[in-house]
């Protein structure tokens, strides 16, 4: 079995689904006793949000990349940034170690070629759905048309997140919001919606409405039990 490289923290609400969805995944696919092999370090999410809001993605990316170098060190076999929006460096810190990156993107792309879905809905942080990083690859890399909610929609979906999930609290009135912007994205022909934020999982699931939800956290987990077990 390989070792998974986790780089978490970001925020450590989202990284303990990622432990616990990691080791349930190795579990079920080799039963008995077995858990993931899982070299980790933990970053304070706190400098790097304010480094995000000022737009110094350089110094978000010398935090992390520090982080990946320790896991490197630590016999990760390949490394997962336990964040969608911190993917916007994973370029810098490919360039600093000698282990892959298992990108949140490409795995999601993944998860919607098998379904033959041609055009998403993408909910995240206000970055994850205006920049290119992670929009821009699913369109360039793997031909996948992507929508977003509107300027107030937006908003509304990246507050949640840095003002409630990331501190855990879940509140039913933004579960409400974030339900009726899921609707609006399937009226405007998005065939399922990725939950592009690694915390939105616990604010809204399939149980809630009858338009499919690709949840990233999950999906990048699974793709990394594949990974760490062929």
């Amino acid at each position: 079995m390989k070792t998974i490289g986790l780089i978490g923290g970001m925020s450590w609400e989202s990284t303990a689904h990622y432990y616990s969805g990691l080791n349930e995944g190795i579990k079920a696919k080799l039963g008995g006793l077995h858990s993931a092999k899982i070299a980790m370090v933990s970053v304070d999410f706190a400098p790097i949000e304010k480094l995000q809001h000022l737009g110094d993605w350089d110094a978000t990316a010398d935090i992390l990349i520090d982080a990946a170098k320790n896991v490197e060190v630590a016999g990760a076999d390949f490394v997962m940034i336990c964040t969608n929006t911190m993917h916007e460096v994973a370029p810098k810190i490919e360039e600093e170690i000698s282990i892959p990156i298992l990108h949140i993107a490409d795995a999601t792309a993944d998860a919607i070629k098998d379904k033959e879905f041609k055009k998403v809905g993408l909910l995240g942080t206000a970055f994850t759905m205006k920049r290119a990083f992670y929009k821009g690859r699913l369109t360039d890399k793997h031909n996948i048309e992507v929508i977003t909610p509107n300027d107030e929609e937006r908003k509304i979906v990246h507050d949640v997140i840095y003002q409630e999930l990331c501190l855990g609290e879940i509140k039913d009135t933004s579960k409400a919001v974030y339900l009726k912007i899921i609707e609006r994205l399937a009226k405007a022909g998005a065939e399922a919606v990725i939950l592009g934020c690694t915390e939105i999982g616990m604010l809204v699931n399939q149980s809630d409405t009858n338009v499919i939800l690709l949840d990233t956290t999950a999906i990048h987990a699974e793709k990394a039990v594949e990974l760490a077990t062929e």
